[in-house]
């Protein structure tokens, strides 16, 4: 996409993190922005700050897991502004316990949430995408579906592994119409997701990827983000640091788990 001037983007999960902060990326490039959160209070006002500060912003009540919903989405959508060219599937939830004690209706949630809302989505949007030739998806992943450093929060984790997979499948069949993919892969990010953890059996260690990984501001992503758009680029990784891991992990499986695991049992 050569420019987002007049792009109109349409972001879940928009209320606050890394939803919130690429839309106020996307508006200083010039793009009109789609508002879609659960938190119907908190899209109303960041839509407001957007209107506030000169730019052009639409809150969308949305719950990606409700039947419907994306349609909704869709429809509000074009009757404020008449088009898509950005669609971010951003939203998603945590759950945290060991294999033995995550229910298996918990399972069915996280994946609901983070796997399923994006087919909902792509249900939705891709017919208008394709049928003017147009367009971006960012699909939010995680370093956890990259690779593994923790084993307490498993649905969370497959699910952004399942989602890297869909999106590169969505790239090899969309690029060639003239629509971009990006999937986001964030590492450590300072965001509130960790207040709506839901927790099972005993408390757990939570352990982030790694020492070597800082924690960005969500402002840095939604700049990142942006960019990515822009020059059409599939995987977003927030730190260059994963590089070696997956280089490790590629080299010899097994050799890493078992680093994984000493380090797990350090």
């Amino acid at each position: 996409m050569e420019t987002l001037r007049d792009k109109v983007a349409v972001i879940t999960g928009a209320a606050s993190g890394i939803g919130r902060a690429t839309a106020w990326s996307l508006v200083d490039r010039g793009a009109r922005v789609v508002i879609a959160d659960i938190d119907a209070a908190g899209a109303e006002q960041v839509a407001g700050e957007i209107a506030a500060a000169g730019g052009s912003a639409l809150a969308v009540p949305c719950d990606v897991a409700a039947e419907g919903a994306f349609e909704a989405l869709r429809d509000s959508t074009a009757d404020a502004f008449g088009r898509v060219d950005v669609v971010m599937n951003n939203a998603g939830v945590l759950t945290r316990g060991l294999p033995e004690h995550i229910p298996v209706a918990e399972w069915q949630r996280v994946l609901d949430v983070n796997l399923m809302s994006v087919v909902r989505s792509n249900s939705a949007f891709l017919p208008l995408l394709v049928e003017q030739g147009s367009g971006h998806l960012v699909n939010t992943a995680s370093f956890a579906g990259l690779f593994t450093y923790s084993y307490d929060r498993l649905p969370y984790a497959a699910s952004k592994a399942a989602l890297i997979q869909l999106s590169e499948g969505l790239a090899l069949y969309l690029r060639p119409q003239g629509i971009g993919v990006t999937v986001l892969c964030p590492g450590p990010v300072v965001t509130g997701i960790a207040g709506s953890i839901r927790s099972f059996g005993p408390e757990t260690t939570t352990r982030g990827p790694g020492p070597e990984f800082e924690a960005l501001q969500p402002e840095q992503v939604g700049e990142q983000v942006a960019e990515a758009i822009l020059a059409n680029r599939f995987m977003l990784q927030t730190d260059d640091n994963v590089r070696p891991h997956l280089r490790n992990r590629a080299d010899n499986w097994d050799a890493y788990l078992n680093d994984r695991i000493t380090a797990l049992d350090g």
